[in-house]
């Protein structure tokens, strides 16, 4: 059984093995499968636009700085994706009431519909991704990784 054991561990690639690794090929895989997975519910919309009324969807009221800086993306890439949110209707302009100069993005109701299959989707790949694990298992892995999370975010403290 030893023998067995020490096999499969040779055979294993030090990329295999490495947690970076892993969590890479697992969001491409997620990903592939969320895109693949949204058929006809959300023709056109892409990953960012995707993140982009995910953001809206959770702070309603939000800048366009307010996305920048949440997201990291370019200036010029995601004026870009809201002008394009804004020609199809997912997103609403509106100044902001104490200082006009502000404009203030929010979710219509077709981003909202939109932003529900989208979540239901999410939940379905998820409870696929996690079949197997037991409840603990998953909030152990989810206190894991935002523990990651906190350690990467610490390397710009």
């Amino acid at each position: 059984m030893s023998k067995q054991v020490d096999t499969v561990n040779q055979s294993a690639s030090p990329a295999e093995d490495d947690v970076l690794e892993v969590l890479h090929g697992l969001m491409h895989q997620l990903r592939a499968r969320h895109l693949g997975s949204s058929g006809e519910a959300d023709p056109g919309i892409g990953p960012m636009e995707r993140k982009a009324l995910r953001f809206f969807a959770h702070h309603p009221g939000a800048t366009q700085s307010e996305l920048v800086q949440h997201s990291g993306r370019d200036k010029g890439q995601l004026a870009r994706l809201i002008a394009g949110l804004k020609t199809r209707g997912l997103l609403e302009a509106l100044p902001d009431e104490k200082d006009r100069r502000v404009i203030r993005l929010y979710p219509t109701e077709q981003a909202h519909a939109l932003y529900k299959q989208v979540q239901q989707q999410r939940k379905a790949l998820s409870a696929k991704a996690l079949a197997g694990l037991s409840q603990e298992q998953q909030q152990q892995l989810v206190a894991l990784l935002k523990l990651m999370g906190r350690n990467l975010q610490a390397l710009d403290d």
